[in-house]
Parts: structure tokens; sequence; C-alpha cells
């Protein structure tokens, strides 16, 4: 497997890059982890968007999932398009109420909403705790994890590597669960867990620091801790500092259009 960062600064694009999004190929079979604002155009430079297999989405905050929209208008609207879309909707496995919300997102105005149904060209599938799937050759199973809305970490699995994404969450065995003993983890790494005139511990059920990413990643076992979803405010550096602390693995921060082997 290949994974190829679109986008993954935290909680909105930053000025080196998309917010959330990643792409990953398998002998052959894509699919993407999120799109938040700006990721489309990223994908754009590393694939092809007719060749997507499927389209995967932790959560329904906007800097996940605000870059569905121009995805349909491609599948709908593209001049040339190589198949009927409509007649081959691209899967979208995402948290239960997700057409909703993304129908929300596409319409201009409340009289839009009304008429708007991006089935048309997505196929909507709600992942769930404990869920596994197949995307073609690729195995995707999902855990709960802990944060204000519903969200999910994701596991992908083929040709005998592991891939574990964990979007947005707090302190979470869901997550360490899920995470044991995979070749990779992307981890989320949003927060010192120290701020000086702000916290002494990070609040709960919202993002991991560093140091919690590293203590999951640890506590899994994990063969490597990839960390993500670093805000334009805060210093990677920083945060790499303290999951080297807590995990004694290869550790690094990872950065717009750079791929990694699994």
């Amino acid at each position: 497997m290949l994974l190829t960062v679109l986008g993954c600064s935290g909680s909105g694009p930053g000025p080196e890059g998309p917010a959330s999004g990643y792409l990953v190929v398998a002998n052959g079979v894509a699919v993407t982890l999120d799109l938040g604002n700006g990721t489309f155009g990223a994908l754009q430079r590393h694939l092809d968007p007719w060749a997507l297999d499927a389209a995967l989405l932790t959560h329904l905050h906007p800097d996940h999932c605000s870059d569905v929209s121009p995805l349909v208008v491609w599948r709908r609207y593209h001049p040339r398009p190589p198949f009927d879309a409509l007649e081959q909707r691209l899967p979208v496995l995402a948290p239960a109420g997700a057409a909703d919300r993304l129908a929300w997102a596409y319409a201009a105005s409340r009289q839009e909403l009304g008429e708007t149904d991006l089935a048309d060209v997505l196929d909507f599938r709600a992942i769930t705790d404990g869920g596994s799937t197949a995307v073609e050759t690729v195995t995707v199973r999902s855990a709960l994890v802990d944060h204000p809305v519903e969200a999910y970490a994701l596991r992908l699995e083929h040709g005998g590597r592991s891939l574990v994404y964990s979007g947005d969450t707090g302190p979470s065995a869901g997550l360490v669960e899920l995470a044991r003993g995979a070749d990779v983890l992307l981890c989320e790494a949003t927060w010192p867990h120290v701020i000086p005139g702000g916290w002494e511990e990070p609040p709960p059920g919202v993002h991991l620091s560093g140091r919690q990413a590293g203590e999951h990643a640890a506590a899994a076992g994990v063969g490597r801790l990839l960390l993500t979803h670093v805000p334009a405010w805060f210093s990677a550096a920083d945060l790499l500092t303290e999951a080297k602390e807590a995990f004694d693995g290869p550790v690094e921060v990872v950065r717009p259009d750079a791929s990694y082997e699994i």
C-alpha cells in the first residue's frame, strides 16, 4: 500500500497545504481517507479522480469532508466522463447521516437544499463501531473514537500490510484496539500536552496531544507512527518531540504531497 498526503493541516487549511485528506493505493485499488478543504485539488496531482474506488470519511466536520462537494461537481458535470457516473456511483463510507450533511454543504440555499440529493452519483454506506467491509481487495475495519461528533478510526488491510488512521479523537481505547499490531498508525496530534497558562492536561474527548499520540502507538504496538492534523498555530516540531518521548519506534510528521510505503 502507498499512502499519499493530500492535506494534513489541523482544523482547516494552513499556509503550507489543505486540511485533512489522504490517498491510499493498494495494487490498483484507490481510496481516499477524508476530503477536507482543498484536498480535491491536491488529489488531481496524484490520481485521476475517475480512478477512485471509494471515498472514506471518518466524521463530518468540514475540515474532513468539505471537498466532497467538488467531487460531486466533477462526477456530475465533467464534459468527458470515461463512464456513466449515474450508473457507476462512487461508494462513500461514512457515518450515518452523511448524505444529509453533505447535501447541506452542497446546496447554496434552503430552497436548493430541498432539491439536493447527492445519491445520483454517490453511494452512501454507513460505517459502524466494529464494522468491517471490503473495497475491492482492501479490507476496511472501523472503530468508534472519542470526538464531539460521531467519529471513527479506520484500519485498512491489504496483502498482509495494515494502516490505521485515527481520524479526530481524544484518548481512545477503541483506537488502541483497532491499531494493535498495525504496520503504520497515521495519528492526529493536534495540540501540546501542556499549555502554560492554558492547561496541565488536554481536555478529554476532542483531540490528542503529541504525547498522547505516542502513548497510543506504544500501547497498540504499531511499527511506525506518522503524526498529522497539526494546526497552523502550534509547532509540529514540539509535538514530534512529545511523541518521541512516549514511543520508541520510528516517528515523523507527515507533509503535503509526501508518500509513504506501508
